[in-house]
């Protein structure tokens, strides 16, 4: 089940909660600033020690820490592409964010997920295309996480949630 939210994704419940994060998996504005103020220093030491490991963390792929403070158990850091034009591969490495962030909920056994609008802020996705692409990417791959049975798009204001809204009308009458 896919569902539309318009609110703030740090105050909604779900087993897993996606954070669209910077490739640094350091912090940031928007959503990124606001699981990490909400959601508390844990977080950030799990992705301390992931930096220590890794490094970063690419576009397209995503992390997963504890949640802290959140009304959720895990934290999916999901780092999308900025938008360059369209035409550097952002389409295909927004995609693999629902992808991985979905594999990953699913490996942990969770049975909801809440994902913000990745790339639609800072990062310059345009915001018709990131709703269609975002609810594309999760409709398409549902059905192979058969654990997970709640998908909230949890965005946070009307012209967000309007464009994809739009884009689950559109694929609902093409499915």
């Amino acid at each position: 089940m896919i569902e539309l939210v318009e609110g703030d994704i740090t105050q909604f419940a779900a087993d897993a909660i996606v954070n669209a994060a910077n490739s640094k998996l350091v912090g940031g504005g928007g959503v990124d600033g606001a699981i990490h103020r909400v959601g508390g220093p844990a977080i950030m030491a799990e992705l301390d020690a992931i930096r220590a490991r890794s490094g970063y963390c690419p576009a397209g792929q995503a992390v997963v820490t504890a949640a802290g403070d959140l009304p959720a158990r895990w934290v999916i850091h999901a780092v999308g592409p900025v938008y360059r034009g369209g035409d550097h591969g952002e389409r295909e490495l927004l995609t693999s964010c629902y992808e991985v962030s979905l594999r990953l909920a699913s490996e942990k056994g969770a049975t909801s997920i809440a994902f913000p609008a990745i790339s639609a802020g800072v990062y310059g996705y345009p915001l018709a295309e990131a709703a269609e692409v975002a609810v594309g990417a999760v409709a398409a791959r549902l059905a192979e996480h058969a654990v997970i049975e709640r998908v909230a798009f949890v965005l946070f204001d009307r012209k967000t949630y309007s464009a994809f809204q739009r884009a689950l009308q559109a694929l609902q009458s093409n499915g």
